[in-house]
């Protein structure tokens, strides 16, 4: 059995157990609601409000305007996660990391040890409580698919088993949207077919599903009979350091759209050092509102963990090889890939490399920013002019 495990409202639930002043009100993790950003995480007592990750900050100021509205804290989030990571690896090595708050764990062959992929959940979910104070939701299935929807049927603290009798049944009633690939735009065509339900997707055929839908009809067919046979990717294995995020709401906005890159791109870096990878191909992913899809690619000379060198590289790629005029984008990522094996040199602190290049400046970045939080340390170009 798959185990898909879900922290719950992740970065607002790690800024409450650090500051339990915070509990019942409405937390809000993003850019400021004065500048251009987007939300990261919300609490369940904003979303109560109607604020979701990934919608601009402003609008979920206007939607909440009394929650408590705070900076993202890179540092602190991985910190826990690997502290979360760490009681995974206590019942299997097979461990397929999403983000820092969500993975896939193989648990087949650890079952001998420690009982049922139900007892070892159960006992992951607890120890995650006990241990670190937080909440995680858990889904075991058959399979990759089944398993992520399963842990997000009941969050928050969800504990949802689907066992191989019980797949079609338990995918039948649920709604469309539930398959992956189908936004607003493809439940908008497949409602006018009359399909609400993945039932009714599963009796339609693979024909008349990629009339509508082109090649990912027959997908959605699979999907819809609860089949996926994708392997795990453990962390060994990895081929590639991506983030993306899905807007709530589609965004033309440019600035707002820089501002999530550079904020994906000082997520990816840093998950480049702690794995101490460097990369030599960066690539940016944008999906527009009709759901076409663009990437665009570069490869460096040398291979890199250097955010700004990474973020140079994004900005490039988004600025001259995005064609203009731009539509409305429901999904943005950047990914590098490409790795070399690698050693460490004995950095020369005052070698004539520019400053903002210089992998110690990230060294003491990462350092500063672990110890007091994401806002210990910026960048000077990153200043508005009245903070200078």
């Amino acid at each position: 059995m798959i185990l898909h495990i879900d922290m719950d409202a992740f970065y607002a639930s790690v800024e409450e157990l650090d500051n339990p002043e915070l509990k019942g009100r409405p937390v809000i993790v993003g850019g400021s609601p004065q500048s251009r950003g987007v939300v990261s995480a919300a609490n369940y007592i904003a979303r109560g409000f109607g604020v979701h990750s990934a919608m601009p900050t402003a609008n979920a100021h206007r939607l909440c305007p009394q929650g408590v509205f705070l900076p993202v804290r890179m540092a602190r989030y991985i910190e826990i996660s690997q502290q979360i990571h760490a009681i995974f690896h206590r019942y299997t090595p097979l461990i397929e990391p999403l983000s820092l708050d969500e993975a896939f764990l193989d648990v087949r062959a650890s079952e001998s040890l420690f009982g049922s992929a139900e007892q070892i959940g159960k006992k992951i979910q607890d120890e995650i409580a006990h241990e670190l104070g937080l909440v995680a939701s858990v889904g075991i299935a058959p399979n990759k698919f089944l398993a992520k929807i399963a842990s997000d049927l009941e969050k928050p603290n969800g504990f949802v088993i689907v066992r191989s009798e019980q797949v079609q049944s338990f995918l039948d009633p649920l709604p469309i949207r539930r398959l992956w690939g189908v936004g607003k735009s493809s439940a908008q065509r497949l409602h006018s077919l009359g399909l609400y339900t993945i039932q009714d997707i599963r009796e339609t055929s693979v024909q008349e599903l990629e009339r509508v839908l082109g090649n990912r009809g027959e997908y959605l067919w699979q999907l819809a009979h609860g089949r996926d046979n994708r392997p795990l990717v453990t962390d060994r294995e990895v081929k590639s350091i991506s983030h993306e995020t899905t807007f709530s709401e589609d965004i033309a906005d440019e600035a707002l759209l820089v501002s999530q890159l550079l904020h994906l791109t000082e997520q990816v870096a840093w998950r480049l050092r702690r794995h101490g990878l460097k990369g030599k191909t960066i690539q940016l992913k944008l999906r527009y509102s009709d759901f076409r899809s663009l990437t665009r690619s570069l490869t460096l000379d040398s291979p890199t963990d250097n955010t700004d060198t990474l973020w140079q590289n994004v900005e490039r790629l988004f600025m001259q090889r995005i064609p203009r005029p731009l539509p409305a984008v429901r999904l943005i990522g950047i990914g590098v890939s490409s790795f070399e094996q690698q050693y460490e040199p004995q950095p020369d602190l005052f070698s004539e490399q520019e400053e903002e290049n210089n992998p110690v400046v990230d060294q003491l970045s990462d350092a500063i920013r672990k110890r007091f939080g994401k806002s210990g340390l910026q960048r000077a170009r990153g200043l508005k002019p009245s903070d200078k």
